[in-house]
């Protein structure tokens, strides 16, 4: 008898706890999920951005913002920021700027280095226009002496040179 009272009281209690269960169920999912949470954004006394739950006493430019719980904002078709087309939007335009950024880099190298180069060929063009004894080092290091006719092509190469990399 005492078991049947025992197993009697077990039912009882796993189904209250079932009953309480399925009822904590239901009220979760009778409540909406897009519940929203207003945020109110203003601009303070000094030009600060400001946000708050309460709408400011005395600030200027108020706008709302809702949040829903599940992410989005008021326009139930949108995610706050998430939206297909923002992201798409986003990530050329980063990609765009991450391209500009790096056409711009390549450029000033090569301006950096063309302006190397100029001054270069115009070092020896001065020092080809210096006269004296003008050498070159070999494949060994030994040096090699320049006649005036060998002077005069290395003079005009680098006008050439001058005239094609330098304007």
């Amino acid at each position: 008898m005492f078991a049947i009272i025992a197993h009697s009281t077990m039912i009882n209690t796993v189904t209250k706890l079932l009953i309480r269960i399925s009822t904590i169920c239901m009220l979760a999912l009778t409540m909406n999920p897009s519940h929203a949470i207003q945020v109110y954004k203003s601009i303070g006394a000094h030009g600060e951005v400001k946000y708050s739950q309460y709408l400011p006493q005395n600030g200027k430019n108020i706008e709302v913002i809702e949040f829903r719980s599940d992410g989005r904002q008021t326009d139930t078709g949108q995610l706050a920021g998430k939206t297909e087309a923002n992201q798409n939007n986003n990530n050329q335009n980063a990609e765009q700027q991450r391209v500009a950024q790096l056409e711009a880099r390549i450029q000033e190298q090569e301006a950096n280095a063309n302006a190397q180069r100029c001054q270069s060929l115009r070092n020896n063009l001065t020092n080809l226009n210096v006269g004296g004894r003008i050498y070159e080092m070999d494949t060994s290091g030994k040096r090699q002496y320049l006649d005036s006719r060998e002077i005069e092509i290395k003079r005009e190469r680098v006008q050439q040179a001058i005239s094609q990399y330098c304007s």
